[in-house]
């Protein structure tokens, strides 16, 4: 596994730069999702301002004007914020003290903090200094929905995390009421449904603002958001944060979690092996109780599993794998790892990230391919929450979370959201076509 980037570069060239601590890696891939997403929604955007289906407004915008003291003072305190804390992981960070840790620390670099904010507030003097003019001039530029989707993109981003980390803290509410301050500020805990939702919101208000016909930018974010998740899940798979599946009793690991077939009873073995850690989400270690996760059981017999032996001409890994040097830091100690991630699974389990990854990808494909065939507005997005809500739904009765009991039923959170998105997907369908086809019935 590769929590940040600093193991990658360790494992693959040797090197050791603690600074790349600090880009995790489910964090790398999220970026790159945003990325890609943003270029497909663009190229989405712009074939529909070719069709003539959504147009360019006008905006008054002020050109030549000198840079503001607030623009100054807003470019000075974020070059300080970067210079302080990131210079001085360079220069300032104690050597027992994790990246992470030194970043919401009280510690860093004075001198760093005042040659970021000097920089960052010079460059923005320069630009507006080489822009300035000796009347500043009010001028109309069009502005084409395309042109706004780095907008959409932050906005998507910024209130993206903020419902993932919403909802993940209300599904784990007595954990946050404890640590809230871990809880809001781990690399992992982030629930794709929350983010989803209110990012929709934001991105929904902004296009009312801007005169963006809602209908068309929804069918054009519909291909972007399933290649985004795709891609978001490869930083799941790869980071190892939690998000895999039950047991595969038909395998077994080491301590360091090569994964092996299991003999007759053997898996059952090592469940009684590691009792503490399936019972109590602890390890006695030094003789001492170290908890290092929350899934728990009331019996072994409770422990959730399934069998299942990888065909010949694929790799074990697809099918059980242990997530050795997890972010979560969860499962026993490796020996001979001194690294601050060093612990794996006890049992393999089946590698779900992977699989959402595999489908999505096959998804996107399908909604790119045919997306020029479908005319009626509304119904692209429609067919996407259909796929992703059956996606997801699947994919929960391989996972682990926590269950809500509803009408005799027991669902997670992101079974009962997939369920709610699956139905709206079908009515918004029925309704899109049913309108397409009531405004060209006279054509």
């Amino acid at each position: 596994m590769y929590p940040n980037l600093y193991y990658v570069l360790k494992d693959w060239f040797g090197v050791k730069w603690e600074a790349l601590q600090l880009l995790w890696t489910f964090g790398v891939m999220v970026a790159l999702s945003f990325l890609v997403a943003a270029l497909v929604i663009a190229a989405e955007l712009k074939r529909k301002e070719r069709m003539g289906l959504l147009l360019a407004t006008e905006e008054m915008i002020t050109v030549g004007k000198p840079a503001s003291i607030a623009e100054l003072l807003t470019n000075f305190i974020f070059g300080f914020l970067f210079g302080f804390k990131i210079l001085g992981l360079f220069f300032s960070k104690p050597e027992m003290m994790s990246a992470q840790e030194f970043i919401f620390s009280r510690e860093g670099s004075l001198l760093g903090g005042l040659l970021g904010g000097l920089a960052l507030a010079g460059m923005k003097w320069y630009e507006k200094n080489k822009q300035q003019l000796k009347e500043p001039e009010t001028r109309v530029i069009r502005i084409w929905p395309h042109d706004r989707v780095g907008d959409i993109v932050v906005l998507g981003l910024l209130f993206g995390i903020l419902g993932a980390k919403l909802f993940d803290n209300f599904e784990h509410w007595d954990d946050f009421v404890a640590h809230p301050l871990q809880r809001l500020f781990s690399q992992s805990g982030l629930t794709f449904y929350g983010g989803l939702i209110v990012a929709a919101i934001a991105i929904c208000w902004y296009a009312y603002k801007k005169n963006i016909k809602l209908k068309h930018l929804m069918d054009a974010a519909a291909p972007a958001l399933m290649i985004a998740y795709a891609l978001g899940r490869i930083g799941c798979q790869v980071s190892g944060d939690g998000d895999w599946g039950i047991y595969n009793s038909a395998y077994v690991s080491d301590s360091l979690g090569n994964v092996r077939l299991a003999k007759a009873g053997e898996f059952e073995e090592g469940l009684k092996k590691n009792a503490t850690y399936y019972l109590q989400g602890a390890f006695i270690e030094d003789n001492k109780i170290v908890y290092v996760t929350d899934r728990t059981y009331s019996s072994l017999d409770k422990v959730p599993r399934s069998s299942a032996v990888a065909p010949s001409f694929l790799p074990v890994w697809m099918f059980a794998y242990t997530y050795p040097q997890n972010v979560n830091k969860d499962g026993r100690l490796m020996p001979g790892i001194a690294d601050e991630h060093n612990r794996v699974l006890p049992s393999p389990v089946f590698p779900t990230p992977l699989y959402e990854t595999l489908i999505c990808l096959f998804l996107f494909g399908v909604l790119w391919l045919f997306r020029k065939k479908i005319k009626a507005p509304f119904l692209m997005f429609g067919i996407y929450l259909m796929m992703n809500g059956a996606e997801r739904f699947s994919i929960e009765m391989m996972r682990v979370n926590r269950q809500y009991a509803s009408a005799g039923y027991s669902l997670t959170q992101a079974e009962m959201i997939a369920i709610i998105l699956i139905i709206s997907g079908l009515v918004l369908s029925v309704y899109a076509k049913l309108s397409y086809k009531k405004e060209n019935a006279g054509s």
